[in-house]
């Protein structure tokens, strides 16, 4: 058990003016130590909150008012202070076992903890939920809850985690929904291994066992060339197509039985399969949009929105706690952006304040050639998003573009994510470019802090850029403004 360690203060908080430093250890709230920050935001959600507080050698006990529910001004450095509850499955298509050696040690995180789940949208197979674990998420309606189904047949279940409680933890899940805990579901798709018949199982039996379910994500598992399984294998086209006939094959059947689709299929299918991706309402609110599902789409719609000069709806993180002032997501499903750390504490990490400024620093020195376009960076999917849009970019943003993809040498395999795009591949890609550029635009969903996934820096790259590089919003309202800076 590790005390809760503030990492930063907000200027003129009741914690600023409490006395409250970076460093600080918090030994008690309100009398109890707290397991985690969901049970920390319930204390400090009080009025008066009594802490007791330990810098180096000294302790002593401060009392601190302030409006109820008000923040009290700190983000503290994790957000679960008891321990992750770590993942024992050894799921052969997990992407972690694919990575390269020698990365963050944070990035080897595989954790299976529902509060990870609540607070950030994890996925969780359940295996190492309880009875304990139960009573607290009912009592405290620790809801959305995101798990992995993958299949709905025990048997496989149980070989795909390699666990067998595979085969019988999903009865967590129809305790979690028979509580009406709002609940969305996962399937990562192998070919020969859980699709075929067995995904044609799993669409009925979630309609008939877990038709309370919010959604279901169906995603084609990622490949690297670091993966070591040889009975896996990526989709093929026809494959990706077939996959997306049954998902919308059983859209309608959920439709007609539950009044709403519940299934969707995930983005990378639908460029794979060269379909054309679903309007918005057929994604119902866009439930698992960072989980790949409706991006496209939410792209488009937001072009739209933005040249009829309406407002836009920007897509909330998923895990109901991710506002609060707590240390991002640890591992390989943190969040990545240029803002992330930065800030005022009691904004939510992870979205576009500050990525502008620390970007536009690195294109000061560089001089800028106005007659070019403007560089739009970005993956395999991402330029096959962006390019048959590109004229009504151009139009919007009143300046000429160019989308300049950058493949995936790192992970390698089917990888082509604009979220998994690392520093080295930029710079090589920026480095042999010889197409005219005023500037490049950097999406800040590659970044945490100042670094890619590799642990190349930005300023790394803009190095090797042929002009200023900027980073901005993963959006069509940061590229506009990106153009126009």
């Amino acid at each position: 058990m590790s005390f809760p360690t503030v990492s930063e203060i907000v200027d003129g908080s009741p914690a600023y003016a409490a006395g409250l430093a970076v460093g600080d250890e918090l030994l008690s709230i309100c009398g109890v130590l707290p397991s985690d920050v969901i049970e920390y935001q319930q204390l400090v959600d009080e009025s008066e909150i009594d802490l007791t507080v330990r810098r180096g050698r000294l302790e002593w006990d401060v009392c601190i008012e302030k409006a109820p529910g008000a923040p009290l001004g700190l983000r503290l450095d994790s957000s679960i202070f008891d321990r992750v509850q770590t993942c024992d499955n050894h799921c052969e298509f997990c992407f972690i076992y694919q990575l390269p050696p020698g990365m963050r040690k944070s990035l080897y995180l595989k954790d299976d903890d529902y509060r990870l789940s609540f607070l950030y949208g994890n996925f969780t197979t359940l295996t190492r939920f309880t009875e304990l674990d139960l009573a607290r998420v009912v009592d405290e309606q620790l809801g959305p809850l995101y798990v992995s189904i993958h299949a709905t047949d025990p048997a496989v279940r149980s070989a795909m985690l390699r666990n067998q409680r595979g085969a019988t933890s999903l009865r967590w899940l129809r305790a979690l929904l028979d509580h009406d805990i709002e609940v969305h579901g996962q399937v990562v798709l192998c070919p020969t291994i859980n699709g075929g018949e067995i995904l044609e199982r799993t669409f009925a039996e979630v309609i008939l066992r877990y038709s309370k379910l919010a959604s279901v994500g169906i995603v084609p598992l990622g490949l690297s060339r670091f993966n070591q399984e040889s009975n896996l294998r990526v989709h093929t086209d026809d494959e990706a197509r077939a996959v997306i006939e049954a998902t919308e094959h059983w859209q309608g059947i959920a439709q007609a039985q539950l009044g709403r689709r519940m299934f969707f299929a995930s983005d990378e299918l639908y460029l794979q399969a060269g379909v054309e991706v679903p309007a918005g309402d057929a994604y119902e609110g866009f439930p698992q949009h960072e989980n790949g599902i409706g991006m496209a789409r939410a792209f488009y719609d937001e072009l739209e929105e933005l040249e009829r000069g309406a407002g836009h709806q920007v897509h909330e993180s998923t895990g109901s706690f991710a506002s609060l002032p707590a240390a991002p997501a640890e591992g390989y499903r943190a969040p990545r952006t240029l803002a992330a750390g930065e800030g005022n504490g009691d904004s939510p990490p992870g979205g576009a304040r500050g990525g502008g400024n620390a970007a536009g620093s690195l294109g000061v020195a560089r001089q800028l050639q106005p007659d070019s376009p403007t560089v739009i960076i970005t993956g395999i999917y991402g330029a096959e998003v962006i390019e048959p849009v590109r004229p009504r970019l151009e139009r919007l943003s009143g300046r000429s573009l160019r989308v300049l993809a950058v493949p995936n040498a790192f992970f390698g395999g089917n990888v082509a994510v604009s979220g998994l795009m690392v520093g080295e591949d930029i710079r090589a890609t920026l480095a042999a470019d010889t197409g005219p550029a005023a500037r490049y635009l950097i999406p800040d969903v590659t970044l945490s802090g100042d670094r890619f996934l590799d642990d190349t820096t930005i300023r790394d790259v803009a190095e090797a850029a042929p002009a200023p590089l900027l980073v901005v919003p993963t959006s069509v309202a940061g590229i506009v403004a990106g153009t126009r800076r």
